[in-house]
């Protein structure tokens, strides 16, 4: 085994590896950008080398950095967790140059499988299922588009490099096909530096199912069976599970054969994935090969009780696999969530700022929690803005649905928009419960899994609300009225006495943009709130961890309030809720954008302006694009009209709000 492993990522697989090595007595080096140099990956591992600016590029993509961080620490070996270097042939060739052994599979494994025309070509010749479609090295735009017609629409452009989703449109008419294209190729462009595309036949219905692979380099390869990782947003997994629900003995070790062989195909050694498109009659195609560790593979571990880091290290090592195939065996049911940065509400668009208030589910052998971030650390534009993964186990699918629910409920993230509401409406949904999964669930069940717009908060929420803001007001009395001379006068109570009648107030807040004024009036043992829902009655206690009780005309709830200046997040067990508190002597922010005028709907860089002064457009024209963590957002024309002014160029750089093009409406 190895004295000193160096982790070249960063988050929570960087953490994750680290537990494991320092389980088996490695020491480990971290390798940190400027925007990481007090993350929680820096502060665990045994030495940490800072490797450049906050940009990847100059940072984690930096394979010259990398390896000379090698060079100062003597590690012997390089984990590098996914994203980021996982997957590039160059950086394990350079690993291998440095002396050092590269934790993953051979240089002509992932050039193989970094190519996806190459990789169906070789999978094809080996007899693994592909999806119709055309792979080949053509890329004349015209040669495409007949590829795509000759394939039949719906068709699917998907970039030859990388993954997660990026550099892949869907185009459902032959019309669309050229703007679907570009925007593909620039996607691919800015996350693999390679805008090469290839054309696939769009599967309807599918489920995405892959299949866990090992191997090492006594020739050895084994599966540990498969997780379904259909639910998806953007072409990128949200929720994942193993086994796959439903799936037959038969299909199961269809999958997981086809999956060996298709490693065995390409000499591969470590941990891979290989990734398949299940249609509804149960017939399986080959989609691409993750020639690394997976986001997901706390499922696959929960449900074989075993450690797939320990896994790679030990097959990197020169060590044979820990089991043959014979002796992988699984037990129960595992269900993993990705808790985003993001604001589902507008499109999953990704979400910066600093995570004010953090707290998770209690911890335990069937619920884990893998995260590499802390109270006050910040999400920044330059990378995934994942928080944490969230993986439960079960006896079986219904009690794993049942832990599911209940450690979402007891999730708390406040100081930015996150996707922890959206991944428990899920977790509710009564087709997750009945896994009726596919591809399309999450665009399938939208109004379901999305809050109307306007929707205001429950009861219990306001009564929350309101409540920590009367009990703090008393408070700040109390602790005023020890520091006067006589803090037992009935002048110096807390509780809104007044001599001759009933106390009063008002609190003000402001929820999805409209103003509430809550009228207060104190009463004995309690306090008379004006809520949105009715006038209501309500006592209310401060527990010991500082969450708030409330009783509510006999009727109790408990909840968490996380403050952030004059923004309150109310965690309650059904949702989480936001509100703003308004001073009436301040006149209220204007935050929308003037009309005529389009703002920036997420800090990120302009990629493209489409547009100059003078032009007219059409509503729903693509006036410019920004991109944000790798992903492409759109700004379209929200009705006829004449550009008047364009505020930025290609590759500025933009603030959440900013004003990004002026026009006059036609007519």
């Amino acid at each position: 085994m190895f004295a000193k492993l160096l982790i070249a990522n960063r988050g929570e697989i960087a953490c994750r590896v680290m537990r494991t090595a320092r389980r088996l007595g490695i020491r480990t080096v971290a390798v940190y950008s400027d925007a990481d140099a007090g993350a929680l990956h820096v502060a665990m591992a045994d030495e940490a080398v800072r490797i450049g600016p906050a940009p990847a590029r100059d940072s984690y993509l930096n394979i010259d950095a990398v390896i000379d961080a090698v060079h100062r620490t003597g590690a012997e070996a390089i984990h590098p967790g996914y994203g980021f270097l996982s997957e590039n042939a160059g950086f394990a060739q350079a690993v291998a140059d440095a002396g050092a052994v590269f934790v993953g599979p051979p240089v002509a494994a992932i050039r193989a499988m970094g190519s996806k025309s190459e990789a169906k070509a070789i999978m094809g010749r080996a007899g693994v299922p592909l999806v119709p479609g055309y792979h080949g090295d053509d890329q004349k735009d015209a040669d495409l588009r007949r590829a795509a017609d000759r394939t039949g629409y719906p068709a699917l452009i998907k970039a030859v490099a990388g993954g997660g989703g990026k550099g892949m449109r869907r185009v459902d008419r032959a019309e669309d096909f050229a703007e679907a294209l570009a925007g593909a190729r620039r996607e691919a462009k800015a996350a693999f530096a390679d805008d090469r595309v290839l054309i696939e036949k769009y599967v309807l219905q599918p489920r995405h199912v892959e299949v866990q692979v090992f191997a090492d380099t006594q020739g050895n390869a084994v599966h540990l069976f498969e997780r379904d990782c259909s639910i998806q947003r953007r072409h990128q997994k949200v929720v994942e599970e193993a086994p796959a629900p439903g799936l037959s003995a038969e299909l199961r070790g269809a999958l997981g054969a086809a999956a060996v062989k298709a490693a065995q195909a390409i000499g591969y050694v470590g941990a891979g994935t290989i990734e398949f498109l299940l249609d509804p009659s149960g017939a399986f195609y080959f989609m691409e090969m993750n020639t690394r560790l997976q986001v997901e593979h706390p499922v696959t571990e929960l449900i074989t009780d075993l450690d797939l880091v320990e896994w790679q290290l030990r097959v990197a090592a020169g060590q044979p696999l820990p089991r043959s195939q014979d002796e992988i065996l699984f037990c129960g049911h595992a269900i993993e969530t990705r808790l985003y940065a993001e604001d589902p509400a507008r499109g999953f668009l990704p979400a910066t700022g600093r995570l004010a208030h953090l707290r998770w589910p209690e911890a335990g052998p069937h619920v884990r929690v893998d995260t590499g971030i802390r109270a006050g650390d910040e999400i920044s534009v330059h990378y995934d803005p994942m928080i944490a993964k969230l993986a439960v186990w079960g006896e079986d699918r219904f009690a794993a649905v049942r832990k599911l629910r209940a450690a979402l409920s007891a999730c708390q993230i406040a100081g930015l928009r996150h996707n922890v509401d959206f991944l428990r409406a899920i977790a509710f949904h009564p087709a997750f419960e009945a896994a009726d999964l596919d591809t399309a669930f999450i665009e399938r069940h939208r109004a379901d899994l999305l809050p109307a717009e306007g929707a205001q908060p429950l009861l219990d929420a306001w009564a929350i609300a309101c409540a920590e803001l009367t009990l703090y007001q008393e408070q700040i009395a109390r602790e005023a009225a020890l520091k006067t001379g006589d803090p037992w006068s009935p002048w110096s109570r807390a509780d809104g006495w007044r001599l001759n009648g009933e106390g009063h107030g008002e609190i003000r807040l402001r929820s999805d943009g409209t103003l509430h004024k809550i009228a207060v009036t104190y009463k004995p043992g309690g306090y008379l709130f004006d809520l949105p829902a009715g006038r209501r009655f309500v006592r209310a206690q401060r527990l010991a961890n500082g969450d708030v009780r409330v009783d509510i005309e006999g009727r109790h709830a408990i909840g968490t309030v996380a403050r952030v200046g004059a923004q309150l997040t109310v965690f309650t067990a059904d949702a989480t809720a936001q509100f703003e508190l308004v001073d009436p002597l301040a006149a209220s922010a204007q935050v929308d954008a003037a009309p005529g005028h389009l703002a920036a709907p997420m800090p990120g860089k302009v990629i493209q302006v489409a547009v100059k002064p003078g032009d007219d457009v059409k509503r729903g024209a693509t006036l410019m694009v920004l991109e944000a963590m790798k992903m492409e957002h759109s700004i379209a024309a929200p009705m006829d009209g004449k550009i008047e002014r364009v505020f930025f160029k290609t590759g500025d750089l933009v603030e959440e709000g900013a004003e990004l093009l002026a026009f006059v409406e036609e007519g």
